[in-house]
């Protein structure tokens, strides 16, 4: 049996813990492996038992029932369950020898609504949880492993540590691996999805130094990990972690993690401390109706005290029932459901309903910076070149790579019709010193770019727009020879044939290139020797463009090359393209002639700039964390206003920029400084940055948007507040641990969803008021009714009627509100605001009051005083209504008959209510009509936004008003609900008596205006905060 480095049998050796510092035959005697040989199937075996296979954690899921059950778990769903419980025993105590559907529409509509609702909330988040199905998809299947001597294919759940494996381009990697031999001029690696990096990573076999033992996985560049991708070359490698070890691994746990966190959302906190408020409220409400008619349990007409105390019982749970805004958590659902479909037109797919309320009280984007912020798009936006006067010539281009008409050569040449020969030389350097094509749409970025400059600039002076010019130079000049990219060198060539003339093209970077040059091109073409002096011009071009973070490629040739390419077929069939032979590349990369340099760079999207400046006006602050390194991070940001262009010289209290590194070794004293800051660039970041960014931004109370669209960003994206994926670029890993999806990869259109999030907010604020005002007046008559100790004029039935139809359609009508359009020029609401605060619930009780009062007073004005000359009813004292449970007692009590009453003349009281009661009704229905048009504006009057500015609500009202009027005149339904016709005289006093709701909350609100909101004004930017 072989032995690791610390004396252990193979298969029961550990970890180990730096194997990116420990050379090739340090690792292999680590894990008892040889290159030669492999593993063999007993070692396999027992590492199999010892690891397990190599796949990531099963997600135990939660069946269909256990999620039904658990929407139960909430306190209004509580106490709603509650009263129907108590509502359906009560039902059955009182019905004696029959039963009729009727009598139990109260309990039954109650759980038929809670049971809706569960359905719903099972649907939604049965289909919220597959980012780690997502993860699974990114292992291969299959891979090549040398065991027992021979090369063989496995399944990848198969791999153990120690396996020797062998990948080539286009392999995707089974495991996290060490390279240890490259069997290829380079090898590189694609691995954006995991480390954020914009370009292929090259990948080397060497060990790297003892003090990198701590650096991060983008340095870590003899490494290949799981689920990345071989780009280009082969090489052999052994296995140094599977499954839930590998870095895809240590993903798929944070993502568990953040799972397991509290993912509330402010609107749902919001509403159970309002549950629990009403939980208390209702309690003691319903206590005090109870006992305020004590003194009535023993009135003749309940026959018995017990009788009397289930009678008044049953009141207090009819109050409950008032209380209770039973629609709200309906109306909700489909206010963000509208919500849903308005971002949706804005390029925002929101996955999760509650995030829709969330976003408008965030305060800060974390966003990442390749394809959100910037374009994910290489592309040049500099060329200079030499002129004759050994002048720098300059041509620029747009952000999308075409060509700036009035920069450098640019119109002259377009002028003449044709390139200089120095030009036409750097294209056919460009295009032909390339492994990508713009026809089958392929290549690594940087050579893309460069292709998209020649067919651009080509375009642009000969005027010709059909086959792209790139195209046109691979086809006629053929490539016998590439010597590629390799770190050492920093650089490629092509060794040519044009028409027979043979010609070295080199590309790379420029300090490298400019060092094998003797020459330089003039525009005419002719070559002239390239001083010291010029060189040193050359590369202070170079270092300006760099501090723009632009990715700089010279370009050179060597003519007459012929020999070259003898000299290139001699070593390569001695053996010598290798890694690790630079005198080879040096023989052939020699004499060149320097063409000119290229600047490029991932532009950031057009409207970006604006978009975090009107995040700013609106509170929010913007953060960039990218994988990318410090200088482009800074450039980028700068360009677009995260940071300004003068940092660090100024603003330094108010920016900063840090590596991932970096930030982790601050206290915790200065990381809270940190993310406490205007704007912050972090770069270099690893997932667990990202989360504790994030974690740490959350604990001092900030409401989060994370973007990402890699698999590193997962877990970050689940542990925001708002997760937000992009559409485009993203993984289908990130899209399923978000709560939102770019359509089209935009920065802008999270400003817009943000904004969208805000006016959903403002609406419903408006409907949630509207109902709880409308409850509250209900609770008002209920409580007024048995304090006055008259005949109940609302009963359950028609409370839950008034709550789930008559109220439901304009309190949804009231998510149409026309938008606030200073919106965005206001600071963010805080993730704890309550949904009732002090000067709101005035409102609330100042309106449900008058409500109360009215419902009672026009019941109360019947009897008294009585309404329509057609009623015939017969008038009595307030005296005798307020007792009328001791009306047996009264001799010679006499009235006249009404429908439905009894030959008992106390029925007067009870079967003859019918009239008082569906007035009492109808007042109660188009005061909530006339006080859903005070809800389209919560500060404003309704002379200045008029409710026909929102047509869905007036289409509403008449629909509701349609309803009522359907239960009072068709028969049936008046019989369900116990109301009769009214006349044209009822039809007024209705309108007397709930009209005034308007003038009243008017008045509150021109309190408000000049009292309570006047300090209000647009948000004031945090540097100008802290400045002053």
């Amino acid at each position: 049996m072989s032995k690791s480095l610390k004396g252990e049998p193979a298969e029961r050796l550990g970890a180990l813990a730096n194997p990116h510092t420990t050379s090739v035959d340090d690792v292999l005697k680590h894990y008892g492996v040889t290159l030669q040989h492999g593993l063999d199937s007993k070692t396999v075996e027992l590492r199999l038992k010892q690891y397990g296979p190599n796949m990531l954690a099963q997600h135990s899921k939660e069946s269909l029932l256990s999620l039904f059950i658990s929407q139960f778990d909430d306190l209004l769903v509580k106490i709603l369950l509650g009263a129907a419980v108590i509502s359906f025993i009560l039902t059955l105590t009182e019905v004696s020898e029959s039963y009729a559907i009727t009598d139990f529409i109260e309990p039954l509509v109650i759980l038929l609504i809670l049971i809706l609702n569960a359905i719903v909330g099972v649907w939604q988040e049965s289909n919220a949880e597959q980012a780690l199905e997502a993860l699974k998809k990114l292992q291969p299947t299959v891979a090549t492993c040398l065991r027992n001597g021979r090369w063989s294919t496995v399944d990848s759940v198969d791999i153990v540590v120690g396996d020797v494996i062998k990948l080539r381009t286009g392999n995707k990697i089974p495991a996290d691996v060490r390279v240890c031999e490259i069997s290829s001029t380079s090898l590189s690696c694609e691995q954006s999805q995991l480390t954020g990096e914009s370009r292929n990573v090259a990948k080397l076999s060497k060990e790297l130094p003892k003090d990198m033992a701590g650096c991060e996985i983008q340095e870590k560049t003899n490494l290949l990990f799981c689920g990345t991708t071989v780009s280009a070359g082969s090489c052999v490698g052994v296995v140094i972690a599977t499954g839930m070890s590998t870095e895809i691994g240590a993903i798929q746990a944070a993502v568990l993690e953040a799972d397991n966190q509290d993912r509330s959302t402010p609107l749902q906190r919001m509403l159970d401390d309002f549950g629990t408020t009403l939980s208390k409220f209702i309690t003691l409400i319903c206590i005090a109706v109870w006992a305020i008619n004590f003194r009535h349990f023993s009135d003749p007409v309940h026959s018995n005290v017990f009788k009397g105390c289930i009678y008044y019982f049953k009141i207090a749970i009819a109050l409950a029932v008032a209380a209770i805004p039973e629609g709200l958590p309906a109306v909700i659902t489909t206010s963000l459901a509208l919500g849903t479909r308005n971002m949706a037109k804005r390029n925002a797919i929101v996955r999760k309903l509650p995030s829709v309320e969330t976003l408008g009280c965030t305060t800060v984007i974390c966003s990442d910076k390749t394809g959100t912020i910037t374009t994910n798009k290489m592309r040049v936006q500099l060329l200079k070149l030499f002129q004759d006067d050994h002048k720098v010539d300059q041509i620029c281009f747009t952000p999308d790579g075409e060509v700036d008409a009035k920069s450098g050569s640019a119109k002259d040449y377009a002028a003449k019709g044709k390139l200089s020969a120095l030009a036409e030389t750097l294209f056919k350097c460009g295009s032909v010193c390339s492994e990508a094509s713009v026809e089958h749409d392929e290549g690594e970025p940087t050579e893309v770019a460069i292709l998209h400059m020649v067919d651009n600039l080509h375009a642009f002076v000969t005027g010709v727009k059909g086959q792209p010019a790139s195209v046109g130079y691979q086809k006629s000049i053929q490539k016998d020879a590439t010597l590629e990219f390799c770190r050492d060198r920093k650089m490629m060539s092509v060794i040519a044939n044009e028409n027979g003339v043979y010609q070295v093209y080199t590309k790379g970077a420029p300090e490298s290139v400019l060092e094998r040059c003797t020459h330089y091109m003039k525009p005419d073409g002719s070559v002239v020797p390239i001083t010291a002096e010029l060189k040193g011009l050359v590369l202070k071009e170079v270092e300006l463009m760099a501090r723009e973070a632009l990715r700089t490629i010279a370009f050179a040739c060597h003519s007459d090359a012929k020999d070259c390419l003898e000299l290139y077929k001699q070593k390569s069939s001695a053996g010598a393209v290798s890694e690790g032979s630079p005198a080879f590349f040096a023989d052939i990369e020699r004499d060149l002639v320097y063409l000119g340099v290229t600047g490029i760079l991932d532009p950031p999207r057009p409207h970006v700039q604006h978009a975090i400046s009107v995040a700013r006006r609106a509170g929010i602050r913007v953060f960039m964390i990218t994988g990318d390194n410090k200088l482009t991070a800074e450039a980028i940001a700068k360009k677009v206003g995260i940071i300004p262009h003068e940092y660090p010289n100024v603003g330094t209290h108010l920016y900063y920029s840090f590596t991932g590194k970096e930030f982790e070794t601050l206290s915790l004293e200065e990381r809270r400084r940190v993310v406490s800051a205007e704007g912050v660039v972090f770069s270099r970041t690893e997932p667990k940055h990202k989360q504790e960014i994030v974690s740490l931004l959350k604990e001092m109370g900030e409401t989060v948007a994370m973007t990402g669209d890699g698999v590193n960003d997962a877990p970050a994206l689940k542990m925001a507040d708002i997760g937000v994926a992009m559409g485009i670029a993203g993984t289908e890993v990130a899209k399923e641990a978000s709560d939102m999806v770019l359509v089209d990869d935009n920065f802008q259109s999270i400003v817009a969803a943000i904004e969208e999030g805000r006016c959903i907010y403002s609406n419903m604020k408006a409907f949630i008021r509207y109902l709880i005002s409308s409850n509250i007046g209900e609770v008002a008559s209920i409580f007024l009714t048995a304090a006055l100790g008259i005949p109940e004029g609302m009963m359950p039935v028609k409370l839950l009627w008034v709550n789930l139809v008559t109220d439901g359609l304009p309190a949804t009508a009231l998510s149409f509100n026309p938008p606030d359009t200073h919106v965005m020029e206001k600071p963010p609401r805080s993730n704890k605001e309550k949904l009732i605060d002090g000067w709101t619930l005035l409102r609330y009780v100042v309106i449900g009051v008058y409500v109360g009062i009215s419902t009672v007073g026009i019941f109360v004005w019947w009897y008294l005083y009585g309404i329509s000359p057609n009623d015939g009813n017969t008038l009595v004292s307030l005296e005798q209504l307020m007792h009328f449970n001791k009306c047996p007692l009264w001799s010679g009590f006499k009235v006249n008959r009404l429908a439905g009453m009894s030959e008992d003349m106390c029925s007067y009281f009870t079967l003859g209510k019918a009239k008082p009661a569906t007035l009492s009704l109808t007042v109660l229905v188009m005061i909530e009509m006339f006080n859903a048009f005070n809800a389209v504006s919560e500060e404003a009057s309704l002379l200045s936004v008029p409710p026909w500015l929102n047509g869905h609500l007036m289409f509403a009202t008449f629909l509701s008003v349609s309803i009522h009027c359907a239960i009072l005149y068709v028969p049936f339904l008046a019989n369900v609900f116990g109301v009769v016709p009214l006349d044209v005289y009822d039809w007024i006093a209705v309108l007397l008596w709930s009209a005034p709701v308007i003038l009243i909350d008017e008045l509150i609100k021109a309190i408000g205006r000049r009292y309570i909101h006047k300090n209000s004004s647009p948000y004031k930017p945090l540097h100008a905060k802290k400045e002053d």
